[in-house]
């Protein structure tokens, strides 16, 4: 046999594989619709009770009819994200970071910024609101992954490598406090320092970093009443001074959870949810499916959150394997921040954790965050589209 022959024969071989490959990853893709399937449904019986509450106003089925209308519109804006080459995200990486940076500020300008529970996070868009925190965890992990591509020379070093990110960082840390957000402030600084570290910056200034960024945590803490009480709280949730003040909802989260047991109360029978757990809807929904799904459910939760994660790592592993290293670290920023801001919410949840403002991603009801979500899946597929074409022999 000639060699023209057997080269042809061996691409022959491996041809059909390729071209009957998918054009994405199904598992990301069926965790995903678990998780945002499983957030309609318990939004609607976490909020049902709020139509008799202190906010009447709202009917019976406005939250669920809200949260699926938010579904369907991150659906199709994911739909025209999935379009975008990721060649074209990078161009618009500085663009997109000033503009959320521009809305930071817009919250913060009284009359213009929308404040709940005095704090100001949000935007009045026509009959809804935007947090413009949520568009920032995704613009920074753009910033961060275009950043460790054009300063790779400079990783080893801390003024050249790191100076310049930390204080475009800085910016948005004393914007964040401002509203406040502290819960916000971390999943960032969290992601774009997981960023920096799988780009490959010096381990002694990561470490020393590390250190550095606990400690100012610590003491923005320490430094703030009502924070530090929360801490308290926290190591003792029962203490009577706490139980109806600081600890309220951590207490009645951890009533919701034992109650539940192994395979919970039942879906609809939550007890908690009636009025008694504050954001069962939002901030504490993993609380009411653990009341009423049991373990089985929150470890579902769990599993289809640690499937994602891995997804996004190993497409981002794929992408930097054949150069396409600009997606592959977005890909990973995308698992840091679902793996991050799970892990606090659950954490919270569960006691595990002191109590903090932060919702879970493609579960939670909200706008913002659900239709944020849904877009860096859709990058992340993208990614992966990307990467299938590569494989094929298809430059996109």
């Amino acid at each position: 046999m000639s060699l023209f022959a057997e080269l042809t024969g061996s691409v022959n071989a491996v041809s059909p594989s390729r071209t009957t490959m998918r054009n994405y990853d199904l598992s990301l893709v069926i965790a995903t619709s678990i998780l945002v399937g499983l957030g309609i449904l318990m939004v609607y019986s976490a909020a049902i009770a709020l139509a008799d509450g202190p906010r009447a106003n709202y009917g019976r089925y406005s939250f669920v009819l809200r949260q699926s209308a938010f579904v369907v519109v991150g659906l199709f804006v994911s739909t025209m994200v999935l379009t975008v080459p990721m060649a074209a995200w990078r161009r618009m990486t500085i663009a997109l970071f000033c503009f959320t940076l521009l809305l930071l500020v817009l919250v913060l300008i009284p009359g213009v910024g929308k404040k709940a529970n005095f704090a100001a996070r949000w935007l009045p868009v026509g009959p809804v609101t935007f947090q413009p925190s949520e568009l920032m965890k995704f613009a920074v992990i753009l910033l961060t992954a275009d950043y460790v591509i054009r300063k790779k020379e400079y990783l080893q070093s801390f003024l050249r490598g790191f100076m310049p990110i930390a204080l475009i960082l800085a910016v948005v840390a004393l914007l964040l406090l401002k509203q406040p957000d502290l819960g916000a402030l971390i999943v960032i600084v969290t992601i774009a320092m997981g960023i920096l570290f799988v780009g490959g910056i010096n381990a002694k200034i990561f470490s020393s970093l590390v250190g550095i960024l606990m400690f100012s945590f610590a003491l923005v803490i320490w430094l703030t009443p009502w924070r530090l009480e929360r801490v308290f709280a926290y190591l003792d949730p029962w203490n009577p001074v706490y139980a109806q003040s600081a600890a309220y909802q951590l207490s009645h989260s951890l009533m919701a959870v034992g109650r539940g047991e192994w395979t919970g109360v039942g879906l609809g029978n939550s007890v908690e949810k009636l009025h008694y757990l504050p954001e069962a809807h939002t901030d504490f929904i993993v609380s009411v499916i653990g009341e009423e799904l049991g373990f089985v459910g929150i470890m579902l939760v769990l599993i289809l959150f640690a499937v994602i994660v891995q997804r996004c790592f190993e497409i981002g592993r794929q992408a930097i394997a054949m150069e396409r290293v600009y997606g592959g670290l977005v890909a990973q920023g995308v698992g840091l921040w679902f793996g991050v801001q799970a892990f606090i919410n659950i954490g919270v949840c569960l006691g595990a954790l002191p109590t903090k403002g932060l919702t879970l991603p493609l579960v939670s009801y909200g706008g913002s965050g659900l239709l944020m979500n849904l877009i860096a899946i859709a990058i992340v597929l993208r990614v992966d589209f990307e990467n299938r074409n590569l494989m094929r022999g298809i430059r996109s």
